[in-house]
């Protein structure tokens, strides 16, 4: 009944020859709602009555078109619209007029980075952990594991330059700000698995990034508890110039304060950068993409208490610390492009980038524990207090850890799009100088003798004391054809390609087919089906070739994946609104796999060792107008993944990422007829992951830790829109001010994201649970103009 304020709106969207136009956008101007067309070019909306609305139609290569309307309760409005192709050079290294999109990427809307509540600002990066195949244990993060890989198997463009990440972050307390600035983005691109030659050596995922171009003057801020955002744009007079630019601060101070290890927190993290274009000509132009990050995490532990166990047999381990950490992230890139587009079906790019981090990580903390078992008699009156002491210890952590490393590259792309081809090729030369040095030790008393114990002398229970220092290159680059295959009936379009790389310090020369086949058949039903695959492979960077002494194997070969992905989307109507079906079957062999461990975001790899594997599963995904108007979805993903390590006599093992089930959801609504009251909810649950003793051995690593659960709720509310203009000089300029309220771990949940391991008078290892951040509110307050 409450729907009934509204009204329908429908239509068909054609180019300008007349045909149908897929995936064209519809939206609403201002406000929450919008849509995209099924085959047919077809659309239908339900949109607020008795105002006046704007709708904005809109697609790659075309003119975006408005049309402002008024309608009345439970009208059905028919508007049919018909694009004009836009001439204008663009940069991008794809020239495409074809009418639907060939490629094995999903695209995002940019515009839910901004109600997506989460803890770490990353708004991209939130966006990217709801999607099928993508899971995350840890809201302080922004990283995510994809289909049974590790963080550093991931690939992330901005602008078409690769992203890196500082190196030694161990937590995601200590991580900061992402690279990515969601206030900036245009474009989001991302693929799960079986992408293309086009994109790197890395074994996981790809994440495109496209930065924005601006057309016209505009601005936005936001502030919350959890720190600021500001971004401005503009295009100059005579359009030759554009810029857009942002500063980001963040702590996340608030929010370490729910965790169970109390004391001074610290953390003060700020990113600055920019985009800028230069138009020399209609044919030529420059751009450049420029950041600075400074990350710095200062903590002084005081007290730490944790109840863990079990309703019939519960524990208490409480600790009193002494010492500091402080740790400092600083990175930089700059990045030069230069494009130049003789024609409309031939572009050249040459890019030229440069990055570089300075890291430091410094502590000494000593730590006195107390380990209990508690009285879970209901009945008695000293129900939740210690009845017996179960142990004593001590340890003493102690780092000073350094890195330096930088990385020079220079490539060049180009794209060549003919009536029935789409040929793009790319050279690229890189320079890496990294010089790492670790000074880490830990020492562990227990209940009156050292861990491990001699009877002969003291030994430290772990130490790593290297200096490596590494000057290499690399040469690496691909040729990719995608091209419509003729058929009677149906549509099929097929890409295959080759990539190759050279790294000198291991002297592997690597090649590594790819291919992906679209299949759109000539039925009533809107179906599409896909299959992708080829051989992906992933030379090490760095940490993989260290084992856990911190010692180098120059032995190392590059991890191999051989990987098929069969997938379909089914486009259909429920409740006469559009909804999409998305559903991938995968199958990964891995081949030269560097075993590691995990503990919390920090991978220790053992590059000693080598292992086979596989990562099997199955991904499912449901987005359409649950509500009327507004997108949601919902994400199912079932995985199996594990390695057998060469010689160790153990046979098959889980990996690190062996999450059975992982559950995401990311629903919007509003108040009927009042759209200026929005609700954003985002919900994670993700089955138990595997875990490990410290210092145990790979194969030990099979006890599993609690499943990850987690909901997050936002409310907003509209204070200056299109229907709501303020009359104060002051906010005349004002084209959006919102009040947003989120909580942030609705549920209070404990998640588990760690263990420290505790030792008993006997002997006996506990694990005790650390935990994540407990529920939280937060307020914030978004400007735009």
């Amino acid at each position: 009944m409450a729907q009934r304020s509204n009204a329908t709106v429908f239509g068909i969207v054609r180019g300008e020859n007349g045909q149908p136009v897929e995936l064209a956008n519809v939206a609403l101007k201002n406000l929450p709602i919008g849509t995209t067309t099924d085959r047919q070019g077809k659309y239908l909306l339900r949109v607020p009555a008795n105002q006046e609305i704007t709708f904005i139609y809109s697609y790659t290569g075309y003119h975006t078109q408005e049309k402002s309307i008024r309608v009345i309760r439970e009208e059905r409005l028919e508007i049919n619209i018909q694009l004009e192709i836009n001439t204008e050079e663009i940069d991008e290294v794809e020239v495409s007029g074809r009418k639907r999109a060939n490629s094995n990427m999903s695209r995002i809307d940019p515009v839910f980075t901004s109600s997506m509540p989460n803890a770490t600002g990353s708004g991209v990066e939130a966006l990217i952990k709801t999607l099928p195949g993508v899971s995350s244990n840890n809201e302080l993060s922004a990283q995510y594991s994809v289909r049974g890989g590790n963080f550093d198997e991931n690939l992330v463009y901005v602008n078409d330059i690769e992203i890196y990440r500082p190196f030694l972050v161990r937590s995601g307390q200590q991580e900061g700000l992402s690279f990515i600035h969601s206030d900036m983005v245009s474009t989001i691109e991302f693929s799960a698995g079986g992408f293309d030659a086009k994109y790197g050596d890395k074994m996981a995922s790809v994440l495109d990034i496209k930065y924005r171009k601006p057309t016209e003057f505009k601005g936005s801020t936001s502030v919350s508890l959890l720190g600021a955002t500001m971004h401005v744009e503009d295009l100059s007079e005579n359009k030759k110039l554009s810029y857009i630019g942002g500063v980001r601060y963040k702590t996340n101070r608030y929010l370490l304060g729910s965790l169970d290890e109390q004391g001074d927190y610290d953390p003060n993290f700020i990113d600055i950068q920019t985009y800028i274009t230069y138009h020399f000509s209609d044919r030529f132009d420059l751009s450049f993409l420029g950041n600075v990050a400074r990350n710095n995490y200062h903590f002084v532990p005081e007290t730490r208490e944790t109840t863990f166990g079990t309703f019939q047999t519960a524990y208490n381990t409480k600790i009193y610390f002494e010492g500091q950490e402080k740790d400092q992230f600083a990175t930089s890139l700059g990045a030069l492009s230069a494009n130049y587009h003789p024609n409309n079906q031939l572009n050249l790019k040459f890019i030229a980038s440069a990055f570089q981090t300075r890291e430091e990580v410094n502590y000494d903390i000593l730590g006195d524990y107390y380990l209990n078992e508690l009285e879970r008699d209901l009945a008695s009156e000293s129900h939740g207090d210690s009845v017996l002491n179960l142990g004593v210890g001590t340890f003493l952590n102690h780092a000073r850890n350094k890195l330096e490393a930088s990385v020079f590259s220079f490539s060049h792309k180009g794209a060549y799009n003919s009536t029935s081809h789409l040929l793009n090729w790319e050279v690229k030369f890189q320079i890496e100088d990294i010089d790492d040095r670790m000074n880490e030790w830990e020492m562990r008393d227990s209940t009156g003798y050292s861990l491990p114990y001699s009877d002969e002398e003291v030994k430290l229970f772990r130490v790593v004391n290297t200096n490596n220092q590494m000057r290499t290159s690399r040469f690496s680059g691909h040729l990719q054809d995608t091209y419509a295959v003729p058929i009677n009936k149906g549509e099929l379009y097929f890409t295959g390609g080759l990539r190759f790389h050279y790294w000198d310090y291991s002297e592997e020369f690597l090649l590594s087919p790819r291919f992906a086949i679209k299949y759109y058949p000539d039925w009533h039903a809107n179906f599409a089906f896909r299959l992708s695959g080829g051989i992906y492979q992933q030379p090490a960077f760095f940490k993989e070739l260290k084992d856990r002494d911190g010692n180098i194997n120059p032995n190392v070969k590059a991890q191999k994946s051989t990987q098929f992905v069969l997938g379909s989307d089914y486009l259909f109507q429920a409740w006469d609104r559009p909804f999409k079906l998305t559903s991938e079957l995968y199958y990964k062999y891995f081949s030269h796999l560097i075993p590691y461990q995990i503990d919390n975001v920090q991978i220790r790899y053992l590059g000693n060792q080598e292992a086979t594997g596989y990562a099997a599963g199955l991904d499912f995904k449901v987005n359409g107008e649950f509500v009327s108007g507004v997108q949601s979805w919902a994400s199912l993903s079932l995985l199996q993944t594990k390695e057998n390590i060469v010689g160790d006599g153990y046979g098959w093992i889980p990996r690190p990422t062996d999450q059975t089930i992982n559950l995401s959801l990311f629903f919007q609504d509003y108040f009927p007829g009042n759209p200026s009251y929005k609700m954003h909810l985002a919900a994670f649950f993700g089955s138990r992951l595997p875990t490990g003793p410290p210092n145990g051995e790979r194969y030990q690593d099979t006890f599993r830790m609690p499943p990850y659960r987690r909901l997050d709720i936002g409310f907003s509310k509209v204070l200056i829109g299109p229907e709501t203009r303020s009359s104060s000089q002051l906010l005349k300029q004002v084209e959006d001010l919102s009040l947003s309220l989120e909580v942030l771990n609705l549920l209070d949940i404990n998640n588990t994201v760690s263990y420290f391991w505790a030792s008993s008078h006997s002997g006996d290892m506990f694990a005790v649970p650390n935990y994540l951040t407990n529920r939280k509110l937060n307020l914030k307050l978004t400007v735009k103009f």
